[in-house]
């Protein structure tokens, strides 16, 4: 496959689309901004000290889709029929998803329009919550569909289930965990650990856990059995999605956290 924005020397090139025929085209992208479970709620109250943090946001993602062609350099200017930013405040799993979609009669797609769009959305969304919380994190900015053009429709199919490390059976052996039903944290413990607490994995709901983070998860597992407290124990070392995280690290739903000693060699 040719990148289009590529002559044949091999340089930027804007894409000549005179030729084309107008279609309908449309396309939807999606972002999320997570949060404190505090913010989330003076969000959703209205109580932000900037004020209409939704309605600010909104402004900003279509005006931001009107004016990609500034942002990115090899885009078209574009008629852009319709731009629209809905916003949904998910407490369940800590934060603010928002979807954009565009649409145009014309001759090329509105993919990085509604892209664009997205992400100035969750930049503004960040800018009016940061006052009470720096530790918001924007994510999962993607393309979900598109419609029109020679290339066909697009519409993004299913995440794949990660693959988990259960600490189990024979080394480097990898086995897939079922999906929770609810939002929910997978935890492992490794080595030592397995044997002093008792159990290799457990589920915990999110809804159990006073704050997003490991620290709220260590404080959860210890509620729930004493044997956990030793989590506490500076030298423990933790791992979310097998990337290595402190107290203050962020979880989310189908997060694998793993717990385990520290690892040492001679």
């Amino acid at each position: 496959m040719q990148l289009t924005h590529l002559n044949t020397r091999g340089e930027a090139n804007m894409v000549d689309v005179g030729d084309k025929h107008e279609t309908r085209r449309e396309a939807v992208a999606s972002g999320r901004v997570l949060m404190q479970p505090e913010t989330l709620k003076l969000l959703s109250d209205g109580e932000l000290p900037k004020g209409d943090v939704i309605a600010t946001a909104r402004i900003a993602g279509i005006q931001a889709a009107k004016r990609t062609h500034e942002l990115i350099p090899l885009c078209h200017s574009l008629a852009l029929s319709k731009v629209s930013i809905e916003f949904d405040i998910d407490p369940a799993q800590g934060c603010v998803h928002v979807t954009a979609l565009c649409r145009l009669n014309g001759r090329t797609g509105v993919e990085m329009e509604a892209l664009t769009a997205v992400s100035v959305a969750c930049l503004t969304l960040y800018d009016m919550c940061k006052a009470v919380d720096k530790d918001m994190c924007i994510d999962a900015v993607q393309l979900e569909s598109k419609r029109g053009g020679v290339r066909g429709d697009y519409q993004r199919s299913a995440r794949p289930q990660a693959p988990i490390v259960t600490g189990e059976g024979t080394a480097g052996e990898v086995t897939l965990g079922e999906r929770c039903a609810s939002p929910c944290v997978r935890v492992k413990f490794l080595a030592e650990l397995r044997e002093r607490v008792g159990v290799s994995d457990t589920v915990l709901d999110l809804d159990q856990v006073p704050s997003r983070d490991i620290a709220g998860l260590k404080a959860a597992l210890s509620q729930r059995d004493t044997r956990f407290s030793m989590l506490t124990d500076q030298r423990t070392l933790c791992a979310i999605n097998q990337v290595m995280a402190n107290d203050s690290a962020r979880i989310t739903d189908e997060d694998e956290v793993a717990f385990f000693p520290p690892v040492t060699g001679g």
